[in-house]
Protein backbone atom coordinates (compact mmCIF):
# COMPACT_ATOMS: atom_id res chain seq x y z
CA UNK A 1 0.00 0.00 0.00
CA UNK A 2 1.34 3.55 -0.61
CA UNK A 3 2.56 5.29 2.02
CA UNK A 4 0.04 7.73 3.59
CA UNK A 5 -0.48 10.50 5.99
CA UNK A 6 -2.62 8.83 8.36
CA UNK A 7 -2.86 11.44 11.03
CA UNK A 8 -4.79 15.02 10.54
CA UNK A 9 -2.74 18.27 11.22
CA UNK A 10 -5.84 19.26 12.49
CA UNK A 11 -9.42 18.16 12.54
CA UNK A 12 -11.63 18.71 9.51
CA UNK A 13 -14.59 20.33 9.61
CA UNK A 14 -17.31 18.51 7.92
CA UNK A 15 -20.40 18.79 7.21
CA UNK A 16 -23.09 15.41 6.78
CA UNK A 17 -25.84 15.11 3.87
CA UNK A 18 -28.55 12.56 3.03
CA UNK A 19 -31.88 12.42 1.43
CA UNK A 20 -35.30 11.63 2.44
CA UNK A 21 -37.01 9.33 -0.22
CA UNK A 22 -40.68 7.71 -0.32
CA UNK A 23 -38.69 4.29 0.88
CA UNK A 24 -37.00 5.68 3.80
CA UNK A 25 -38.45 7.14 7.10
CA UNK A 26 -37.44 10.49 8.11
CA UNK A 27 -36.03 9.23 11.98
CA UNK A 28 -34.35 6.50 9.79
CA UNK A 29 -32.13 8.81 7.89
CA UNK A 30 -31.34 10.60 11.22
CA UNK A 31 -30.26 7.32 12.46
CA UNK A 32 -28.23 7.08 9.76
CA UNK A 33 -26.64 10.27 10.01
CA UNK A 34 -25.75 9.69 13.55
CA UNK A 35 -23.90 6.31 12.86
CA UNK A 36 -22.11 8.74 9.53
CA UNK A 37 -20.73 11.29 12.16
CA UNK A 38 -19.42 8.88 14.35
CA UNK A 39 -17.57 6.95 11.36
CA UNK A 40 -16.69 10.87 11.11
CA UNK A 41 -15.36 11.27 14.56
CA UNK A 42 -13.38 7.96 13.97
CA UNK A 43 -11.61 9.61 10.80
CA UNK A 44 -11.20 12.37 12.31
CA UNK A 45 -13.45 14.83 11.52
CA UNK A 46 -15.80 17.60 13.54
CA UNK A 47 -19.16 17.26 12.33
CA UNK A 48 -20.70 20.80 12.27
CA UNK A 49 -24.21 20.47 10.29
CA UNK A 50 -26.47 18.05 8.64
CA UNK A 51 -27.92 18.72 5.84
CA UNK A 52 -31.38 16.37 5.00
CA UNK A 53 -33.57 17.28 1.51
CA UNK A 54 -36.48 15.18 0.88
CA UNK A 55 -36.76 13.95 -2.38
CA UNK A 56 -38.59 11.55 -4.67
CA UNK A 57 -35.49 9.99 -5.12
CA UNK A 58 -31.59 11.23 -5.14
CA UNK A 59 -30.66 13.37 -8.25
CA UNK A 60 -28.93 11.80 -11.00
CA UNK A 61 -26.63 14.25 -11.31
CA UNK A 62 -25.91 15.97 -8.03
CA UNK A 63 -27.88 13.39 -5.74
CA UNK A 64 -29.33 16.43 -4.12
CA UNK A 65 -31.31 19.53 -5.66
CA UNK A 66 -29.60 23.00 -6.91
CA UNK A 67 -31.32 25.06 -4.42
CA UNK A 68 -29.59 23.00 -1.20
CA UNK A 69 -26.30 23.22 -3.27
CA UNK A 70 -26.23 26.42 -3.18
CA UNK A 71 -27.27 26.50 0.71
CA UNK A 72 -24.69 23.93 1.36
CA UNK A 73 -22.11 26.35 -0.67
CA UNK A 74 -22.57 29.48 1.54
CA UNK A 75 -23.17 27.58 5.05
CA UNK A 76 -19.57 26.04 3.98
CA UNK A 77 -18.06 29.43 3.05
CA UNK A 78 -19.23 31.04 6.18
CA UNK A 79 -18.04 28.40 8.37
CA UNK A 80 -14.66 26.92 6.82
CA UNK A 81 -15.99 23.88 6.21
CA UNK A 82 -13.95 21.90 3.99
CA UNK A 83 -14.80 18.82 3.29
CA UNK A 84 -19.01 17.40 2.57
CA UNK A 85 -19.73 13.67 3.57
CA UNK A 86 -22.57 12.18 1.94
CA UNK A 87 -24.38 8.94 3.67
CA UNK A 88 -25.00 7.28 0.01
CA UNK A 89 -22.63 5.69 -1.98
CA UNK A 90 -22.04 8.51 -4.90
CA UNK A 91 -20.41 7.99 -8.41
CA UNK A 92 -17.41 9.78 -10.04
CA UNK A 93 -19.76 12.14 -11.84
CA UNK A 94 -22.06 13.10 -8.98
CA UNK A 95 -18.95 13.63 -6.76
CA UNK A 96 -16.88 16.02 -9.49
CA UNK A 97 -20.38 17.71 -10.17
CA UNK A 98 -21.09 18.57 -6.24
CA UNK A 99 -17.58 19.08 -5.46
CA UNK A 100 -17.82 21.41 -8.46
CA UNK A 101 -21.14 23.36 -7.12
CA UNK A 102 -19.69 23.86 -3.46
CA UNK A 103 -16.35 24.26 -3.69
CA UNK A 104 -15.03 21.98 -1.27
CA UNK A 105 -13.96 18.16 -0.90
CA UNK A 106 -17.16 15.89 -1.30
CA UNK A 107 -16.72 11.96 -0.11
CA UNK A 108 -19.71 9.91 0.34
CA UNK A 109 -20.10 6.57 3.41
CA UNK A 110 -18.38 4.18 1.32
CA UNK A 111 -15.04 6.08 0.91
CA UNK A 112 -15.34 7.15 4.38
CA UNK A 113 -14.93 3.72 6.06
CA UNK A 114 -12.52 2.67 2.95
CA UNK A 115 -10.49 6.01 5.10
CA UNK A 116 -11.26 4.26 8.30
CA UNK A 117 -9.83 1.16 7.00
CA UNK A 118 -6.83 1.96 5.45
CA UNK A 119 -5.88 3.94 8.80
CA UNK A 120 -6.73 0.92 11.05
CA UNK A 121 -5.21 -2.17 8.91
CA UNK A 122 -2.06 -3.47 10.64
CA UNK A 123 -1.37 -6.57 9.12
CA UNK A 124 -0.01 -7.57 5.74
CA UNK A 125 -3.55 -9.17 5.53
CA UNK A 126 -5.56 -6.49 6.49
CA UNK A 127 -3.70 -3.95 4.66
CA UNK A 128 -3.60 -5.85 0.91
CA UNK A 129 -7.73 -6.64 1.63
CA UNK A 130 -8.16 -2.42 2.41
CA UNK A 131 -5.64 -1.61 -0.95
CA UNK A 132 -7.54 -3.75 -3.22
CA UNK A 133 -11.59 -2.76 -1.69
CA UNK A 134 -10.22 1.27 -2.76
CA UNK A 135 -8.72 0.18 -5.96
CA UNK A 136 -12.07 -1.61 -6.70
CA UNK A 137 -14.01 1.87 -5.49
CA UNK A 138 -11.92 4.03 -7.64
CA UNK A 139 -12.17 1.76 -10.81
CA UNK A 140 -15.97 2.78 -11.76
CA UNK A 141 -15.57 6.46 -11.01
CA UNK A 142 -12.75 7.43 -12.83
CA UNK A 143 -15.02 9.57 -15.88
CA UNK A 144 -15.30 12.64 -13.91
CA UNK A 145 -13.45 12.03 -10.75
CA UNK A 146 -10.00 13.22 -12.07
CA UNK A 147 -10.08 16.01 -9.84
CA UNK A 148 -11.29 14.43 -6.89
CA UNK A 149 -8.23 11.74 -7.25
CA UNK A 150 -5.53 14.40 -6.74
CA UNK A 151 -6.09 14.12 -3.31
CA UNK A 152 -2.34 16.19 -2.30
CA UNK A 153 -3.96 17.96 0.68
CA UNK A 154 -4.08 14.84 2.82
CA UNK A 155 -7.12 14.42 5.68
CA UNK A 156 -9.74 12.39 5.18
CA UNK A 157 -10.54 10.73 2.10
CA UNK A 158 -6.57 10.78 1.16
CA UNK A 159 -5.16 7.81 1.99
CA UNK A 160 -6.66 5.75 -0.96
CA UNK A 161 -4.17 5.20 -3.67
CA UNK A 162 -4.24 8.87 -4.79
CA UNK A 163 -1.66 8.82 -7.47
CA UNK A 164 -1.08 10.85 -10.34
CA UNK A 165 -3.88 10.89 -13.24
CA UNK A 166 -2.01 8.44 -15.77
CA UNK A 167 -1.42 5.78 -13.05
CA UNK A 168 -5.10 5.85 -12.03
CA UNK A 169 -5.70 4.81 -16.24
CA UNK A 170 -7.71 1.96 -16.47
CA UNK A 171 -5.83 -0.57 -17.27
CA UNK A 172 -3.16 0.08 -14.38
CA UNK A 173 -5.98 -0.40 -11.64
CA UNK A 174 -6.99 -3.39 -13.45
CA UNK A 175 -3.41 -4.92 -13.23
CA UNK A 176 -3.05 -3.69 -9.44
CA UNK A 177 -6.06 -5.33 -8.98
CA UNK A 178 -5.16 -8.62 -10.29
CA UNK A 179 -2.06 -8.12 -8.82
CA UNK A 180 -3.80 -7.79 -5.01
CA UNK A 181 -6.21 -11.00 -6.01
CA UNK A 182 -3.28 -13.16 -6.01
CA UNK A 183 -1.01 -11.36 -2.96
CA UNK A 184 -4.35 -12.64 -1.30
CA UNK A 185 -4.79 -16.27 -2.48
CA UNK A 186 -1.24 -16.38 -0.81
CA UNK A 187 -1.92 -14.94 2.10
CA UNK A 188 -5.34 -16.93 2.18
CA UNK A 189 -3.54 -20.12 1.76
CA UNK A 190 -1.00 -19.21 4.67
CA UNK A 191 -4.15 -18.57 6.92
CA UNK A 192 -6.14 -21.96 5.62
CA UNK A 193 -2.95 -23.84 6.77
CA UNK A 194 -2.63 -21.73 9.91
CA UNK A 195 -6.36 -22.88 11.10
CA UNK A 196 -5.77 -26.39 10.16
CA UNK A 197 -3.10 -26.77 11.65
CA UNK A 198 -5.26 -25.68 15.37
CA UNK A 199 -6.37 -29.46 15.18
CA UNK A 200 -9.92 -30.20 16.04
CA UNK A 201 -10.91 -27.82 18.75
CA UNK A 202 -14.26 -26.40 18.95
CA UNK A 203 -13.91 -22.64 17.31
CA UNK A 204 -15.76 -20.12 18.98
CA UNK A 205 -16.04 -16.94 17.62
CA UNK A 206 -17.16 -12.99 18.79
CA UNK A 207 -19.41 -11.10 16.54
CA UNK A 208 -21.72 -8.42 15.91
CA UNK A 209 -22.20 -4.74 15.16
CA UNK A 210 -19.18 -2.45 15.11
CA UNK A 211 -18.63 -1.38 18.42
CA UNK A 212 -20.32 -3.74 20.86
CA UNK A 213 -17.59 -4.41 22.93
CA UNK A 214 -16.52 -7.62 21.54
CA UNK A 215 -13.19 -6.72 21.78
CA UNK A 216 -13.31 -6.38 25.45
CA UNK A 217 -14.87 -9.22 26.24
CA UNK A 218 -12.80 -11.07 24.25
CA UNK A 219 -9.96 -9.64 26.70
CA UNK A 220 -11.92 -10.76 29.86
CA UNK A 221 -12.87 -14.11 28.41
CA UNK A 222 -8.77 -15.10 27.44
CA UNK A 223 -7.57 -12.83 29.69
CA UNK A 224 -5.48 -11.23 26.60
CA UNK A 225 -5.26 -7.55 25.75
CA UNK A 226 -7.00 -7.00 22.20
CA UNK A 227 -7.05 -3.71 21.47
CA UNK A 228 -10.50 -2.33 22.81
CA UNK A 229 -11.71 1.57 21.52
CA UNK A 230 -14.72 3.55 21.72
CA UNK A 231 -14.63 3.83 17.95
CA UNK A 232 -15.80 2.13 15.15
CA UNK A 233 -13.75 -0.61 13.76
CA UNK A 234 -11.56 -0.78 16.33
CA UNK A 235 -10.39 -4.11 15.02
CA UNK A 236 -9.75 -5.52 11.58
CA UNK A 237 -7.85 -8.06 11.59
CA UNK A 238 -9.38 -11.78 13.27
CA UNK A 239 -7.25 -12.21 16.81
CA UNK A 240 -7.27 -16.06 18.08
CA UNK A 241 -6.64 -17.42 21.35
CA UNK A 242 -6.72 -20.75 23.04
CA UNK A 243 -8.58 -20.72 26.03
CA UNK A 244 -8.71 -23.70 28.24
CA UNK A 245 -11.30 -24.09 31.05
CA UNK A 246 -11.90 -27.24 33.47
CA UNK A 247 -9.37 -29.21 31.47
CA UNK A 248 -11.56 -28.03 28.18
CA UNK A 249 -9.56 -25.97 25.35
CA UNK A 250 -11.58 -24.04 22.11
CA UNK A 251 -10.63 -21.38 20.29
CA UNK A 252 -12.02 -17.86 21.03
CA UNK A 253 -12.12 -15.48 18.18
CA UNK A 254 -12.12 -11.59 17.79
CA UNK A 255 -13.64 -10.54 14.44
CA UNK A 256 -14.38 -7.36 12.07
CA UNK A 257 -18.00 -5.58 13.48
CA UNK A 258 -20.92 -5.73 10.49
CA UNK A 259 -22.16 -2.10 9.61
CA UNK A 260 -25.38 -0.62 7.57
CA UNK A 261 -24.25 -0.26 4.02
CA UNK A 262 -20.81 -1.58 4.16
CA UNK A 263 -19.73 -1.83 0.92
CA UNK A 264 -19.61 -4.83 -0.99
CA UNK A 265 -16.19 -4.34 -1.88
CA UNK A 266 -14.61 -4.56 1.38
CA UNK A 267 -17.03 -7.35 2.06
CA UNK A 268 -15.59 -9.05 -0.97
CA UNK A 269 -12.52 -7.76 0.37
CA UNK A 270 -12.70 -9.23 3.85
CA UNK A 271 -14.20 -12.57 2.54
CA UNK A 272 -10.89 -14.60 3.95
CA UNK A 273 -10.98 -12.68 7.52
CA UNK A 274 -14.49 -13.48 7.52
CA UNK A 275 -13.54 -17.43 7.23
CA UNK A 276 -13.13 -17.58 10.53
CA UNK A 277 -16.64 -16.70 11.44
CA UNK A 278 -17.75 -19.54 8.30
CA UNK A 279 -15.30 -22.19 10.11
CA UNK A 280 -16.54 -21.45 13.45
CA UNK A 281 -18.67 -24.27 15.70
CA UNK A 282 -20.68 -21.67 18.03
CA UNK A 283 -20.98 -17.83 17.59
CA UNK A 284 -21.32 -15.47 20.48
CA UNK A 285 -23.32 -12.63 18.99
CA UNK A 286 -22.55 -9.37 21.24
CA UNK A 287 -25.33 -6.71 21.35
CA UNK A 288 -25.36 -3.27 22.71
CA UNK A 289 -28.23 -3.18 24.21
CA UNK A 290 -27.62 0.73 25.74
CA UNK A 291 -27.70 1.37 21.83
CA UNK A 292 -31.44 3.06 20.83
CA UNK A 293 -31.91 1.13 17.75
CA UNK A 294 -30.24 -2.33 18.83
CA UNK A 295 -32.81 -4.56 17.37
CA UNK A 296 -31.80 -2.89 14.13
CA UNK A 297 -28.40 -3.73 14.69
CA UNK A 298 -28.92 -7.42 15.81
CA UNK A 299 -31.13 -7.89 12.37
CA UNK A 300 -28.04 -6.05 9.92
CA UNK A 301 -25.31 -9.24 11.97
CA UNK A 302 -28.47 -11.53 11.15
CA UNK A 303 -28.64 -10.94 7.56
CA UNK A 304 -24.99 -10.55 6.98
CA UNK A 305 -24.34 -13.81 8.72
CA UNK A 306 -27.45 -15.27 6.43
CA UNK A 307 -25.91 -13.78 3.02
CA UNK A 308 -22.53 -15.39 4.76
CA UNK A 309 -24.48 -19.25 5.04
CA UNK A 310 -24.08 -18.77 8.58
CA UNK A 311 -27.20 -18.27 10.08
CA UNK A 312 -27.96 -21.60 11.60
CA UNK A 313 -25.05 -22.12 13.07
CA UNK A 314 -25.24 -22.73 17.32
CA UNK A 315 -25.24 -18.68 18.51
CA UNK A 316 -25.51 -17.34 22.12
CA UNK A 317 -26.36 -13.53 22.30
CA UNK A 318 -24.78 -11.45 24.70
CA UNK A 319 -26.54 -8.55 25.51
CA UNK A 320 -23.80 -6.29 26.68
CA UNK A 321 -23.71 -2.79 28.53
CA UNK A 322 -26.38 -3.37 30.96
CA UNK A 323 -24.91 -0.59 32.86
CA UNK A 324 -25.77 1.75 30.64
CA UNK A 325 -29.06 0.57 29.64
CA UNK A 326 -29.92 0.94 33.18
CA UNK A 327 -28.45 4.29 33.42
CA UNK A 328 -30.64 5.52 30.43
CA UNK A 329 -33.72 3.19 31.39
CA UNK A 330 -33.96 4.10 35.26
CA UNK A 331 -34.23 7.56 36.66
CA UNK A 332 -33.69 7.74 40.47
CA UNK A 333 -37.35 8.16 41.69
CA UNK A 334 -38.06 4.91 39.99
CA UNK A 335 -39.52 2.18 42.57
CA UNK A 336 -37.27 -0.68 42.70
CA UNK A 337 -39.88 -3.31 41.78
CA UNK A 338 -40.49 -1.73 39.16
CA UNK A 339 -37.18 -1.83 37.80
CA UNK A 340 -37.17 -5.40 38.48
CA UNK A 341 -40.22 -5.69 36.52
CA UNK A 342 -38.79 -3.88 33.29
CA UNK A 343 -35.27 -6.12 33.82
CA UNK A 344 -37.97 -9.55 34.03
CA UNK A 345 -39.99 -8.74 31.05
CA UNK A 346 -36.89 -7.49 28.96
CA UNK A 347 -35.22 -10.71 29.76
CA UNK A 348 -37.97 -13.22 29.47
CA UNK A 349 -38.77 -11.64 25.96
CA UNK A 350 -35.08 -12.31 24.59
CA UNK A 351 -35.24 -15.76 26.26
CA UNK A 352 -38.11 -16.76 24.44
CA UNK A 353 -37.07 -15.18 21.07
CA UNK A 354 -33.41 -17.19 21.55
CA UNK A 355 -35.03 -20.26 22.59
CA UNK A 356 -33.03 -19.09 26.44
CA UNK A 357 -29.76 -18.94 24.93
CA UNK A 358 -29.07 -15.29 25.76
CA UNK A 359 -27.23 -13.80 28.56
CA UNK A 360 -26.94 -10.32 29.96
CA UNK A 361 -23.77 -8.64 30.88
CA UNK A 362 -21.59 -5.70 31.36
CA UNK A 363 -17.69 -6.19 30.27
CA UNK A 364 -16.42 -2.67 31.71
CA UNK A 365 -18.22 -3.65 35.27
CA UNK A 366 -17.15 -7.36 34.23
CA UNK A 367 -21.11 -8.48 35.73
CA UNK A 368 -22.45 -11.49 34.56
CA UNK A 369 -19.05 -12.80 33.36
CA UNK A 370 -18.79 -15.92 35.41
CA UNK A 371 -21.86 -17.27 34.25
CA UNK A 372 -21.34 -15.69 30.87
CA UNK A 373 -17.97 -18.47 30.93
CA UNK A 374 -20.50 -20.95 31.93
CA UNK A 375 -22.77 -20.98 29.31
CA UNK A 376 -20.03 -20.74 26.33
CA UNK A 377 -18.27 -24.09 28.54
CA UNK A 378 -21.43 -25.82 28.34
CA UNK A 379 -22.05 -25.07 24.56
CA UNK A 380 -18.62 -26.14 24.07
CA UNK A 381 -18.71 -29.44 26.11
CA UNK A 382 -21.80 -30.32 24.25
CA UNK A 383 -20.38 -29.94 20.97
CA UNK A 384 -17.35 -32.14 22.33
CA UNK A 385 -19.68 -34.73 22.96
CA UNK A 386 -21.39 -34.75 19.95
CA UNK A 387 -18.77 -34.28 17.31
CA UNK A 388 -15.68 -37.20 19.57
CA UNK A 389 -18.57 -39.08 21.69
CA UNK A 390 -15.83 -41.78 22.30
CA UNK A 391 -12.88 -39.07 23.20
CA UNK A 392 -12.80 -39.08 27.33
CA UNK A 393 -9.96 -36.87 27.18
CA UNK A 394 -8.60 -33.44 25.53
CA UNK A 395 -5.09 -34.03 25.68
Amino acid sequence: MIEKKLLLDREEKAILVSVVTREQRENQVVEYLDELAFLAETAGAITVKRFIQKLPAPDSRTYIGKGKLEEIKEFALSKGINLAIFDDELSGAQISNISDAIGIKVIDRSDLILDIFANRAKTAQAKTQVELAQYQYILPRLRGMWKHLERQGGGIGSRGPGETEIETDRRIIREKISLLRKRLLEIDKQSFTQRKERGEFIRVALVGYTNVGKSTIMNLLSKSEVFAENKLFATLDTTTRKIVWELTPFLLSDTVGFIRKLPHHLVESFKSTLDEVKESDILLHVVDISHLQYEDQINVVKTTLAEMKCADKPAIMIFNKMDKYETQTFDEWLAPEIKEQILRDLKERWEGETNHNCIFVSATERRNIDALRDTILQKVKELYQIRYPYKTSFY
